[in-house]
């Protein structure tokens, strides 16, 4: 049922933030001292004492209970890459059989769950159950609502009793620090005494698919794995391009209303919403918000899009790859550097060429993603997402870097001893039409097939898939950066001329790292063999990316910036091994029990009534009959379906059973997922030859044009 909001009578900018413990309303609630010191808190310059957390969690309590909640939880983001929460109630007996509505300080800042039963990659043992949620200050509390009730969540850092990060939330905030660190050090060799702090920002665009909830439900492979292991596309695919940017349907149109109210309640500035390029495939995207909230709100919008579509009687489905033959979804992670007083450090400016503090910053991005693209293309190391990288879509498995003709023209011209450059400011784009205005001109235009795209003032990693959380992406990313910052730093601070210094780090490091950039068509096989001669690496699959995590430059480099410890990067190691190969054996279990349990049985039933029907027509005379030919072409393929369900059955039975986890995953790799691929072959040939109606499962059809 559509939960709808007339805005006539309540306005967008009343509703907006309305269940969302957000900075505006502790400044409206709380002590003046007390606001003071939380900002302290959140901009890294003092530590959160109980005396404040006090009085916050008295003030966040009466919020909330005012608004109806009853419980509160630690919302927190263990190695799943889902969202975690237990549930407690406000209530505390009194004695006389009556409860007081409590919520200290200590309660706010730490919570005690169970850390045994999730994911700890070897840092915990099974019989070692104590872990710890820490109040994460930087990213605001908010209500949860429902019809079952109302909920206060709290999102918090999860660690051990040790204090290893058991979560993606640590090391993302220690990566910020590590990133801001380096940044004002260079800040300051370059003459800024004013700026105190650089974040991250991220804007996430989030792209999933919507189907019919009846559909959904009739397939179990879409139940238990979120895409679909047989199915075969209609006569019409995506190839019309009509559905991008299209009209949105009213069904469609109603569920992003909702969606929009949902999340503007909690504070998330959904901001652009669109078909995708795929049928039934759409795209939301918020405003640049610090790498923190803006992770807690991307989890929020991932899980706003399935509860929201499930009372339009749809399903909201996130996987990278739902179907086969049309593009899959990803998530295009916005990354930029900002200081504390507003200055947006990828920011061109009028004259780019002569920007240096521009210049530098970029650079140095550039020499990060050229020396840590493998660390960089394991953040995003899923068996879901091997379905799209370095497959026949964007982008592909080779990380490199856009940033156009024109600045690309600046930086060679830097690195080759020139001057000048060819953005020139304020260059306007002409339409030669009296009735539509001239339109200013970007420094650079905008490639959709780069994985690192500079699109402005940021940088677009178009490698996150739909399914992750942007943490991992973000934390690998920082440190990168942060790490050759350190080293523009030492340069700078031991300079005697500072200007001479600047420019031979801008032409050294982009003179050497330069072969990362590339502003062509990234899905080219020339680009492929072009990479190669560069030097560029192209890891095609998951289980070779992840295996950068144990390289011992890696691991110097989480340790040297003090993100992630060796033990943190090898638990992580085994954790995200065992995850692809889990999945990949549901996978194969639902490929083998459709195979055998839907799509044998109604094959052979309809053979065998195309075989009646044969008999009957040559009783009458008739030879040479289609349905004969039909029944023997089905029969075969049935015969090898059976048979490479009999191969997937073995090969999936001897990955099992092997014990090393990095074995283990490149058998599902290299053995199970082939063997899934050949019977999928010979399900889809199936569905080609049998009759709509026979045919157990909803199809392509209804399931990417049905609305």
């Amino acid at each position: 049922m559509e939960n709808v909001v007339d805005f006539t009578k309540t306005p967008v900018a009343n509703l907006y933030g309305s269940n969302c413990f957000s900075n505006a309303v502790m400044r409206e609630r709380l002590p003046k001292n007390i606001y003071k010191e939380i900002l302290a808190v959140q901009n890294g310059e003092k530590e959160l004492t109980l005396e404040v957390a006090e009085v916050v969690a008295a003030v966040m309590r009466d919020w909330a209970i005012a608004k109806g909640a009853s419980h509160y939880t630690h919302w927190f983001q263990p190695l799943t890459g889902l969202t975690a929460e237990k549930h407690d109630s406000f209530i505390a007996p009194t004695g006389d059989g009556k409860v007081i509505m409590e919520f200290s300080g200590k309660e706010l800042v730490k919570g005690e769950p169970d850390a045994s039963s999730f994911p700890s990659g070897g840092l915990r043992a099974t019989f070692e159950a104590r872990g710890y949620t820490a109040w994460d200050v930087t990213s605001p509390a908010f209500l949860k609502q429902d019809p079952t009730g109302t909920t206060l969540c709290i999102p918090t850092a999860f660690i051990s009793y040790y204090g290893q990060a058991l979560d993606k939330k640590v090391p993302l905030l220690k990566s910020i620090d590590a990133l801001s660190k380096q940044a004002i050090r260079v800040l300051r060799a370059l003459g800024n005494e004013r700026s105190k702090r650089v974040f991250t920002t991220v804007g996430p665009e989030q792209e999933y698919f919507l189907v019919d909830k009846t559909f959904y439900d009739q397939r179990p492979d879409l139940i238990l794995t979120g895409r679909t292991v047989f199915g075969v596309l209609p006569a019409k695919g995506q190839e019309m391009e009509d559905h991008y940017f299209g009209a949105i349907k009213e069904r469609v149109a109603g569920f992003m209303r909702e969606l929009n109210t949902e999340l503007w309640k909690v504070g998330i500035p959904a901001k652009t919403q669109h078909n995708e390029v795929a049928p039934n495939q759409f795209e939301i995207a918020p405003v640049f918000a610090n790498s923190t909230a803006a992770v807690d709100a991307n989890q929020l919008v991932m899980e706003t899009i399935r509860s929201v579509a499930r009372r339009h009687g749809l399903e909201g489905l996130l996987h990278e790859k739902p179907f086969a033959g049309v593009n899959g979804s990803g998530k295009h992670n916005n990354w930029s550097m900002a200081t504390d007083d507003g200055i947006n450090l990828f920011e061109p400016g009028e004259n780019p060429a002569s920007n240096a503090r521009f210049l530098l910053f970029a650079v140095a991005v550039v020499e990060a993603v050229d020396r840590y693209a493998p660390l960089i293309r394991s953040s995003v190391a899923t068996s879901a997402n091997d379905h799209r990288l370095g497959a026949n879509e964007a982008p592909p498995a080779i990380v490199s870097v856009f940033f156009g003709g024109p600045l690309t023209e600046i930086l060679d011209n830097i690195a080759e001893g020139k001057s000048g450059g060819a953005a020139s400011p304020g260059e306007r784009i002409t339409l030669g039409v009296t009735s539509l205005p001239s339109l200013p001109k970007d420094v650079s235009d905008r490639n959709r097939t780069s994985p690192f795209a500079f699109t402005g003032n940021k940088f677009e990693f178009r490698m996150v898939g739909s399914s992750q959380s942007i943490s991992t992406p973000n934390t690998y990313l920082n440190v990168a950066v942060a790490q050759v910052l350190s080293e523009f730093a030492d340069k700078l601070e031991k300079a005697s001329n500072k200007n001479e210094t600047i420019q031979n780090i801008i032409k050294e490091s982009y003179s050497k790292h330069r072969k990362v950039v590339f502003n062509g068509n990234n899905y080219a096989d020339e680009w492929v063999r072009e990479a190669e001669r560069r030097g560029l690496p192209n890891i095609r699959n998951a289980v070779d990316a992840l295996a950068i995590l144990l390289r011992s430059e890696t691991v110097s480099l989480f340790e040297n910036h003090k993100v992630l410890t060796k033990e943190e990067l090898e638990s992580r190691y085994h954790i995200y091994l065992e995850k692809y190969s889990k999945q990949i054996n549901i996978e194969a279990g639902v490929t083998i029990d459709l195979a055998q349990r839907y799509i044998f049985p109604a094959v052979t039933a309809y053979a065998g009534s195309l075989a009646g029907d044969a008999a009957a027509l040559a009783s009458i005379g008739a030879t040479n009959v289609p349905q004969a030919k039909r029944a023997k072409r089905i029969a075969e393929l049935s015969a090898e379906l059976y048979d490479e369900t009999s191969k997937l059955e073995t090969v999936l039975f001897e990955a099992q059973g092997i014990e090393d986890a990095f074995a283990q995953a490149r058998a599902y790799q290299e053995k199970v997922r082939p063997a899934m691929d050949a019977v999928r072959i010979r399900g889809d040939a199936l569905e080609k030859l049998v009759a709509k109606d026979a045919w157990p499962l909803p199809g392509y059809e209804e399931l990417l044009f049905k609305l």
